[in-house]
């Protein structure tokens, strides 16, 4: 089961050189020169200062708030790279890239930090979270099975049952642990993740009456009232805008 591609591929991330004080993402090395330790602040600057040496610092750039799992995440993340000698590899890549400053160098960076942000990712869902959000139902095996099928097929018409099977609970259970994780219900979640969807496919052009019938709408009003609602404007305002 994949947690985070749909993620990946739905919500655009940029990682871009920056200096230190504008940075959200730094990369720091320990006494013996090596990548020891990767700081990410998501919803802000880095507010701390690396202890040892600044390898690199980086803005990151994963379309905000609108993003479920940069929301859901801490303020304040901290990787540590001892044991992860392929992630230590990409920091010292994405160094020399920014140190050198070679052509395409920009374009290396963005696709080695996009890799180190899902490297970082895992870290954070492996280790897991008392923080009620997303990350935190990533984190446990058994909602996880559910999110991840809402993400992979927002389309289907899925009902609470449907999604306790796939985590493999009971209904009363499932209900009872995904508010209390996720902190909203299942059906809610969908609900979000759907209009979520659907702002990003009718702000590139997609016709209102598609983009309802991908997301299980019964018709095009019934989207546009809980577009509006989720979003504060019509999809066709924002379609044309």
């Amino acid at each position: 089961m994949d947690r985070l591609t749909t993620l990946v591929e739905r919500f655009h991330l940029t990682v871009q050189s920056a200096p230190l004080q504008e940075a959200n993402l730094i990369a720091s090395a320990g006494t013996d020169g090596l990548p020891a330790e990767v700081i990410f602040a998501s919803k802000g600057r880095c507010v701390s200062s690396c202890a040892g040496t600044v390898l690199f610092s980086a803005k990151v750039d994963w379309m905000g708030m609108s993003n479920p799992l940069m929301a859901s995440m801490p303020d304040q993340v901290q990787y540590n790279l001892q044991n992860e000698d392929d992630s230590r590899a990409l920091v010292r890549l994405m160094a020399e890239e920014t140190s050198a400053n070679r052509c395409g160098a920009q374009s290396v960076v963005n696709r080695l930090g996009e890799a180190l942000m899902v490297r970082l990712l895992r870290d954070q869902i492996a280790k897991g979270t008392t923080d009620v959000g997303l990350l935190a139902g990533l984190a446990d095996p058994r909602l996880s099975r559910a999110i991840v099928a809402m993400h992979d097929q927002p389309g289907r018409i899925w009902s609470n049952a449907d999604l306790s099977t796939e985590a493999g609970l009971s209904l009363s259970r499932f209900s009872e642990l995904f508010a209390k994780t996720i902190g909203e219900t299942p059906m809610g979640y969908l609900r979000r993740w759907r209009l979520i969807l659907a702002h990003q496919d009718i702000a590139r052009g997609d016709r209102v009456e598609a983009v309802a019938r991908r997301y299980a709408y019964a018709s095009p009003e019934s989207f546009s009232r809980a577009f509006r609602k989720a979003h504060g404007c019509a999809p066709t305002a924002l379609r044309f805008a």
